[in-house]
């Protein structure tokens, strides 16, 4: 299905499901228990439920092809290790502001469920900092997918990648079953995507129906703090950025790269907007073809900052929805995962609400409150696409720099 017309039709879902779900209730809402209970509800698990089949797979094929496409650590060099830690620390960086933004704002208070939600679910206790990080390591990698213990995955995975890296041309069958199995569930994503506008009529009108428009507000708070965290991430701190590190001037940074930021906003697709984004970091923003070519590709998978403040935002909304107050390894557990979990995540449309339930699940929340937000997400998806690809242009601005002031390449 063509994005553009992918993208009106999830619009055109939540909306008629938003006025449904406000609506009927006024005027029977027998009519709309009925209707809730023998199509929305149904319809809305179906969906659900095609994006929890594909979580873990998703997760631990495209982990192993973008680590085992990395390199050995020898391989990388100097440009792909400052490559590497830079997406990483600004990943964690967009989650933690994510993160604060969300609990001074407290999107999700008094909640979408009702007072009494914090009686009927409870979370996991809280497992001390030092047991969470000794049980990255797992006994069973299957029991641990099995499980969906993400961490436990995530890290099983990492080491696959690094052994395909390393042993070369050895393993270069596995690879390709990897990478072709990786190519399987992005396909198996594209199919799921397209149900998503019948998914978000559903999804949202069985919420709104259920909530009143009491939820109007809170869902209304969710969206404007996400917004918020993205325009501040990548006009402040990607600002900030580019000035100090790439002495590049803001102004003359975003002019430039405005024409790959409109793109993307409109394809919420990194990879598609891929090649306009180089075009504008090296005709615009002078960065040299070498650089261009290995970090902006690089960045397109492993550089998520725009999914990540959702990511953070969300999941921090859905605790409040739910009651739950989110302790402190719990949000250390929340930046991890999802900074982790960027490394070889495909940059289309639709795979960061796959990632956030796999988020949700490493800190003990229920993946189906996705429902609560699914019907709006596609919005924030088009600004998040435009941060993420923001930030793969400041790096390349970056690394130009340093390689041209080494004479690595020429000005």
């Amino acid at each position: 299905m063509d994005k553009n017309k992918l993208t009106r039709n999830i619009l055109l879902g939540l909306l008629f499901g938003a006025l449904l779900g406000l609506i009927l209730p006024y005027f029977s809402q027998d009519v709309f228990n009925w209707l809730n209970q023998y199509l929305l509800d149904p319809a809305g698990t179906v969906f659900l439920r095609l994006i929890m089949m594909v979580v873990v797979p998703l997760v631990f094929f495209s982990l192993v092809v973008g680590i085992s496409d990395l390199g050995s650590p020898k391989q990388l060099g100097r440009m792909g290790i400052q490559t590497v830690i830079f997406f990483l620390a600004t990943s964690a960086i967009s989650l933690t502001i994510g993160i604060i933004a969300a609990q001074i704002v407290q999107p999700g208070s008094p909640g979408l469920l009702g007072d009494g939600i914090a009686e009927d679910y409870e979370v996991a206790d809280s497992v001390p900092i030092m047991d969470t990080l000794v049980n990255i390591i797992p006994n069973n990698p299957i029991e641990s997918m099995a499980n969906m213990e993400m961490l436990q995955i995530i890290s099983f995975a990492i080491f696959v990648g690094l052994a395909m890296a390393m042993l070369g041309k050895k393993v270069e069958t596995v690879k390709v079953f990897f990478v072709q199995a990786n190519d399987i569930m992005m396909k198996i994503v594209t199919f799921v995507m397209a149900f998503a506008p019948i998914g978000a009529f559903a999804l949202i009108a069985s919420a709104l129906g259920e909530a009143g428009w009491e939820a109007v507000g809170s869902l209304l708070s969710y969206f404007l703090t996400v917004t918020g965290v993205l325009i501040f991430h990548g006009f402040i701190v990607y600002g900030l950025i580019v000035y100090f590190l790439g002495k590049m001037s803001p102004v003359k940074f975003f002019k430039g790269f405005a024409p790959a930021m409109t793109m993307a906003f409109s394809l919420s697709s990194s990879n598609a907007v891929l090649p306009l984004s180089m075009k504008s970091a090296q005709e615009n923003l002078g960065v040299s073809k070498q650089v261009s070519g290995f970090v902006q590709p690089l960045g397109a998978t492993i550089n998520m900052d725009g999914t990540g403040i959702m990511q953070a935002v969300a999941t921090v909304f859905i605790a409040q929805v739910y009651g739950v107050d989110l302790t402190i390894t719990q949000m250390l557990i929340i930046v991890l995962t999802a900074t982790l979990a960027s490394i070889g995540t495909a940059g289309v449309p639709g795979v960061g609400m796959i990632m956030l339930a796999m988020v949700l699940t490493s800190v003990g929340l229920p993946p189906d409150a996705i429902g609560l937000i699914i019907g709006i997400d596609r919005l924030l998806d088009m600004m998040r696409t435009a941060v993420n690809i923001t930030g793969d242009a400041v790096l390349a601005v970056i690394v130009d720099r340093n390689e041209k002031r080494r004479g690595e390449i020429s000005a």
